[in-house]
C-alpha cells in the first residue's frame, strides 16, 4: 500500500507532500491541471527511464520519494532474492541529478533499475491504455486464467522442468553438431594413433636407441681401442696390472718399518683392486661388443621413424610423442563413443519430456475447470457497465509444442453484441469496451489472489450515467481489500472515494505551478458540484453533490 508520496523539483511541481489512506481514492482535477505529471512521478518511482528535461530548476536535482507498507505483499523472497533490506515500510527514492545521471535506492540502498522495476510491480498497478491494450494479448490472458486456477506452484515447476529440457536439447545439438566434425577427423586421428601406436614408444628409448646406434655404427673403433686398453693392463712385463703387483709386493715387505710403508701398500692394494675392476670390465666389453649388421639397420630405421613422427606432429621429444598418442586415444573413443553418450542424452530428453507432459496436463486441466467460472464472472459484471450481451468464447486447446506456460493455446473471443459474431478482442471490442473489459478482469482477479495498489487512470472515459455508477461501485468493491486509485472526471465516481484528491495549477511568482490537495468534506461538495455544473455552480449542482456523497 503506497502511505505517502513526495516530489521535488519535478516538471511543474516545486515540492509536493502528501498521504494516503487504504480504500478508494479518488484523484480529480481539470484537463491540464497536472495529474500526468503526477504519473509520471510515480512511474520513476517504478523504475521507469529518467530524463533530464523533467527537471523543473535545471540546476537543482530532483527527487521523488514514496513509502509503502508491503507487510501483507509476501515480498521478503523478492528482497532477499534482490539482496534489499526488507522493511515493512518500505522507502523506495529516485534521484535525477544536474548531469543527467539517476539513482535510485531501496531503503536508502542503491539498487539498479531492472531490480526497482521488478519490486515496482509488485506494490503499484497503473492502469493506462497502454495496459488496456496488453489485455489483447495471449500473455495477459493466461496469467488472468492461471491467476484464478491458483496453480503457481505447478507453472514453476513446469518452468523448471522446461529450463532442463532446453538445456538436455542445447547439449544435445552440440553433441550432434561435434560428431559431425568428428566423424570428419575420425579415420585421420586413427590412422595418426595407428602410426603412435605402431611405433610402441618407450619414454627415454630415443637417447638409449641413439647410443646404440653410434655404438654400433663405430664398432671397429671402439674394438681397436679396447684392445689396445687390454694390452696396457694385462701386458707382462709393463702392464699396469704387472707394474702394480710388482710394486705392492716391495711395499708389502717394508710395511715392518714403518707405519708410512703400510699406508702406501694399502693405498697400492686398493689401486690394483681398481686397475683389477677395470681389467675385468674391460674383458666384459669385450665379449659383449660383436658386429651386428641387422640390429644396426633395426635401430637406424626405429630411430628415423622417431625423428619422423616427432617432426610431423613438432613434439621435442618420445615423452611429448606420448602424450598426443594419448589425446589421440581419447579423440578416437570419445568419437566411437559418441553414440552411446547422444543416445542416453535422449534418454534424458524423453524423460523430461515425460515429465513436462504429466505438468502440461495438469495445467490443462485446471485451466479448463476455471474458465467457465471466468467467462460468467466477467459477463456478469459487463451487464451492470452497461454491455448485457457481452460474451466470451475462451477455450485452451492442448497442443504438441511446449510453451512458457505449458502446452495450452489459448482462443479469447468475444461478441458484444446479440447473435453477432466472435472474434478476437482487439478486432471485437472498442477502446471503451476494452477499458470496461479490463475493469471486469480486475474485480475478478480481485476475489481470488491480492493485487498491489492499483490505479485507474480515467478508466471510466467514455461512459457517464448510471453505468459511471456501476463503474464507481465496482471500484469501490475492489478497495475493500486494497488499495484503489481513480482518476476520473466523473462527478458519480469521484463521489464513491473514501479520499478525495484534487490536482491543481497556481501560478506563484510569475511560476506555473502543479499541486496536489487532499479535500475535507465540504471541498468536496465544492469539487464535485463543479464537476457536474461547472465554475458557475447552482444550487441544484451543489444539492446533487450532497445527494451524492451521501
Amino acid at each position: 500500500m503506497l502511505t505517502s508520496l513526495s516530489i521535488k523539483n519535478y516538471a511543474l511541481i516545486d515540492t509536493l507532500r502528501v498521504d494516503f489512506n487504504d480504500g478508494l481514492s479518488i484523484i480529480t482535477g481539470e484537463t491540464g491541471a497536472g495529474k500526468s505529471i503526477l504519473l509520471g512521478g510515480l512511474s520513476l518511482i517504478l523504475g521507469k527511464r529518467a530524463d533530464l528535461n523533467s527537471l523543473k530548476d535545471a540546476a537543482q536535482k530532483c527527487v521523488i520519494e514514496a513509502v509503502f507498507d508491503v507487510s501483507a505483499y509476501n515480498l521478503k523472497p523478492l528482497f532477499k532474492a534482490e539482496d534489499f533490506d526488507y522493511e515493512s515500510q518500505t522507502i523506495i527514492r529516485r534521484e535525477i541529478l544536474p548531469s543527467g545521471k539517476s539513482r535510485a535506492f531501496v531503503n536508502d540502498s542503491p539498487v539498479n533499475l531492472s531490480s526497482l522495476q521488478l519490486l515496482g510491480e509488485r506494490l503499484i498497478d497503473i492502469h493506462s491504455q497502454h495496459q488496456t491494450l496488453e489485455l489483447t494479448s495471449n500473455e495477459f490472458q493466461f496469467q488472468v486464467i492461471d491467476a484464478i486456477a491458483n496453480h503457481d506452484g505447478v507453472l514453476q515447476n513446469y518452468n523448471n522442468v522446461l529450463k532442463a529440457y532446453k538445456m538436455l536439447q542445447k547439449e544435445l545439438k552440440e553433441l550432434l553438431v561435434f560428431q559431425a566434425e568428428a566423424i570428419k577427423e575420425h579415420d585421420y586421428n586413427s590412422f595418426l594413433l595407428n602410426e603412435l601406436v605402431e611405433a610402441k614408444l618407450v619414454d627415454g628409448e630415443l637417447e638409449a636407441l641413439e647410443e646404440e646406434y653410434e655404438t654400433l655404427n663405430n664398432i671397429e673403433g671402439i674394438k681397436e681401442k679396447l684392445n689396445e686398453a687390454h694390452h696396457l693392463l694385462s701386458e707382462e712385463e709393463v702392464g699396469a696390472l704387472s707394474t702394480l703387483t710388482a710394486l705392492k709386493n716391495a711395499f708389502q715387505k717394508l710395511c715392518g718399518f714403518s707405519s708410512k710403508y703400510e699406508d702406501l701398500f694399502n693405498r697400492i692394494n686398493s689401486s690394483l683392486i681398481e686397475v683389477d675392476d677395470v681389467f675385468s670390465e674391460v674383458n666384459s666389453l669385450q665379449d659383449a661388443l660383436e658386429v651386428d649388421p641387422g640390429r644396426l639397420e633395426t635401430v637406424d630405421l626405429k630411430l628415423k621413424m622417431l625423428h619422423n613422427l616427432m617432426q610431423k606432429h613438432v613434439a621435442a621429444d618420445v615423452s611429448e610423442l606420448i602424450k598426443i598418442k594419448n589425446e589421440l586415444e581419447e579423440k578416437v573413443s570419445i568419437t566411437e563413443n559418441l553414440d552411446d553418450t547422444i543416445q542416453k542424452k535422449q534418454i534424458e530428453i524423453d524423460a523430461k519430456t515425460t515429465e513436462l507432459n504429466t505438468i502440461s496436463k495438469t495445467l490443462h486441466k485446471k485451466r479448463a475447470e476455471v474458465i467457465p467460472r471466468l467467462k460468467k464472472q466477467l459477463e456478469d459484471v459487463l451487464v451492470g457497465l452497461g454491455m448485457p450481451n457481452a460474451q466470451f468464447k475462451i477455450e485452451a486447446f492442448y497442443s504438441d509444442t511446449f510453451y512458457a506456460n505449458g502446452k495450452d493455446e489459448l482462443s479469447f473471443l468475444f461478441s458484444a453484441n446479440k447473435g453477432g459474431h466472435f472474434n478476437e478482442l482487439k478486432k471485437a471490442a472498442s477502446g471503451g469496451e476494452l477499458s470496461r473489459i479490463m475493469l471486469a478482469i480486475k474485480s475478478v482477479l480481485s476475489k481470488y489472489i491480492k493485487l498491489p495498489t492499483i490505479m485507474f487512470d480515467e478508466i471510466d472515459t467514455g461512459v457517464s450515467g448510471e453505468i459511471s455508477n456501476k463503474m464507481g461501485d465496482i471500484m469501490l468493491q475492489m478497495s475493500k481489500t486494497m488499495q484503489v486509485f481513480s482518476i476520473t472526471h466523473l462527478p458519480q465516481v469521484a463521489a464513491k472515494g473514501h479520499s478525495h484528491f484534487k490536482v491543481y495549477k497556481e501560478d506563484v511568482n510569475d511560476t506555473t505551478q502543479t499541486n496536489l490537495v487532499k479535500l475535507n468534506h465540504d471541498e468536496r461538495i465544492v469539487e464535485i458540484a463543479q464537476m457536474l455544473g461547472g465554475l458557475d455552480m447552482s444550487s441544484s449542482a451543489i444539492a446533487h453533490a450532497k445527494e451524492l456523497l451521501n
